[in-house]
């Protein structure tokens, strides 16, 4: 009997840990430069990727490089990276490699900003606040692995950890969607302006995560549209 109740907590602990949430108006608010706070995300979907598209809000306030969204396998420990690099601009990284998407200084924030990238073509998007920049290729023919470490907040230099304090992230992050294909045009600009068409990888009004250290649920202070799913 108290071998099950024991096993009852665990599986408690571990569904309340990574519970599914409506974080609809919310944000992850990181106050400080840290090297234990972080966001930790569960994947829906857990196959290989032969594309995705990552899309979220990012409002920042440091004079540093920073990571934006770290996607790490046992293998790769950038499997998928989107990281900010001071005085570079933005890159992208998938299975090790990246491209810059230069930039002399970071957008006006709080910036909506959406990755792509498909295997078939090597082909990489970087979309700001609706406005796309100029197209890049990138690791034709890879497959993104799976069993995924997915962080916000930090890089990992490791699989879920080597923090480094120097390029976490101090602002705020939030609608974070992941889609295991290349969303058009079109439907990134709808993103953009508050709809959602059906996220199967990280869904943000259905988010499995847990939070550690000094990390915050608090409302957005991006302008608030109506979001709905097609």
């Amino acid at each position: 009997m108290e071998k099950l109740l024991w096993c009852l907590l665990i599986t408690i602990s571990f569904s309340q840990a990574f519970g599914h949430e409506d974080m609809s108006k919310q944000a992850f608010v990181f106050p400080g430069a840290s090297a234990t706070a972080y966001v930790s995300l569960e994947a829906e979907s857990k196959k290989p990727l032969e594309a995705f598209t990552v899309c979220l809000y990012a409002n920042a306030d440091v004079s540093r490089s920073f990571s934006i969204f770290s996607y790490a396998t046992k293998t790769s420990f950038n499997e998928i990276l989107l990281f900010w690099t001071r005085g570079k601009g933005f890159s992208i990284a998938v299975g090790g490699p990246e491209v810059l998407f230069s930039a002399s200084e970071i957008p006006e924030v709080p910036t909506h900003i959406c990755a792509t990238w498909e295997s078939a073509t090597g082909i990489v998007e970087l979309w700001l606040d609706g406005k796309p920049r100029v197209r890049k290729s990138l690791q034709k023919g890879y497959t993104v692995g799976t069993n995924a470490s997915i962080v916000l907040g930090q890089e990992q230099d490791s699989y879920g950890g080597g923090f480094d304090e120097n390029q976490s992230l101090v602002g705020d992050i939030g609608d974070v969607n992941m889609w295991d294909f290349v969303l058009s045009p079109e439907q990134i600009n709808a993103v953009y302006v508050g709809r959602v068409f059906s996220p199967n990888v990280l869904n943000w009004r259905a988010l499995q995560y847990e939070t550690r250290g000094d990390v915050f649920i608090k409302p957005q202070l991006w302008p608030l549209t109506n979001c709905c799913e097609s």
